[in-house]
């Protein structure tokens, strides 16, 4: 595991309630190497996305220790991205504007932000809308806004935080493939928390299995599919058996 790596050791997140505590994440640990697509599957409400709010310094673990680039993670920092499940944009912006917002508090010169901006509105293909409002534009536009505003920062790690939710079934396999595309051509390290299997199969390296809460990590599993992966590889015997795989685990530990 490189200084570059992601690693969670021992992470343990309690919330106070009427009742008492309620613990949320038991003893999580796991690392990722750079370039590396990691999806994390469970159930809903089994703290995939508290886990994912700790990673991007948004949340403090109870106990435990977490590091990027060899450095403590303790708060939110330029090095990470967050790509939001409701889009996250500011409606009286365009979708420019929406973009640069992501940059505000870095510094770089105007020209180099105005150069990012085009850039990563032209890899997610919205070229043409650079000045549209999110209003005008349909679920999965604003959320390839998103996306771009995350990739335009650069970021070490890209935290997705089930991206297509909030997008009708077509436009959700659609937008798995461009991100696929994307990330895999920009080698980005991309963690993707989902509730669905067929997503967090079709887009990582490795899925990591938790059970429901206080959320645990069942098991591991190397996604041994090739890329460039297309539509159909979701009809292949592999991808059916990962699929029933994973799907044994969650009903087993639910």
């Amino acid at each position: 595991m490189t200084d570059n790596s992601l690693v969670l050791r021992g992470i343990h997140k309690w919330f106070s309630t009427a009742q008492g505590p309620l613990a949320v994440l038991d003893d999580i640990g796991f690392s990722q190497y750079p370039g590396e697509i990691v999806t994390i599957v469970g159930a809903s409400g089994s703290g995939k996305t508290t886990l994912l709010r700790i990673i991007a310094g948004l949340e403090r673990p109870d106990s435990g220790e977490i590091s990027l680039n060899g450095k403590a993670i303790t708060g939110p920092g330029p090095e990470r991205a967050m790509i939001f499940q409701q889009f996250g944009l500011m409606p009286w912006l365009s979708v420019r504007n929406n973009i640069l917002f992501g940059l505000a508090n870095t510094r770089l010169s105007d020209v180099d932000r105005a150069a990012r901006v085009a850039d990563a509105i032209k890899r997610v293909g919205l070229e043409g809308f650079e000045d549209f409002h999110p209003k005008a534009l349909s679920g999965g536009m604003q959320q390839r806004v998103g996306i771009a505003r995350a990739l335009a920062v650069g970021p070490d790690l890209l935290l997705c935080d089930e991206p297509f939710a909030s997008v009708d079934a077509m436009t959700r396999q659609i937008m798995q493939t461009d991100l696929l595309n994307i990330v895999t051509e920009q080698n980005a390290t991309v963690l993707l928390v989902t509730h669905d299997i067929e997503e967090a199969l079709f887009l990582g390296d490795r899925v990591l299995v938790f059970s429901s809460r206080p959320a645990r990590l069942i098991e591991e599993i190397e996604v041994d599919l090739e890329k460039p992966r297309l539509h159909e590889v979701r009809t292949s015997a592999k991808f059916q058996e990962l699929r029933g795989k994973v799907w044994d685990l969650l009903q087993a530990n639910s």
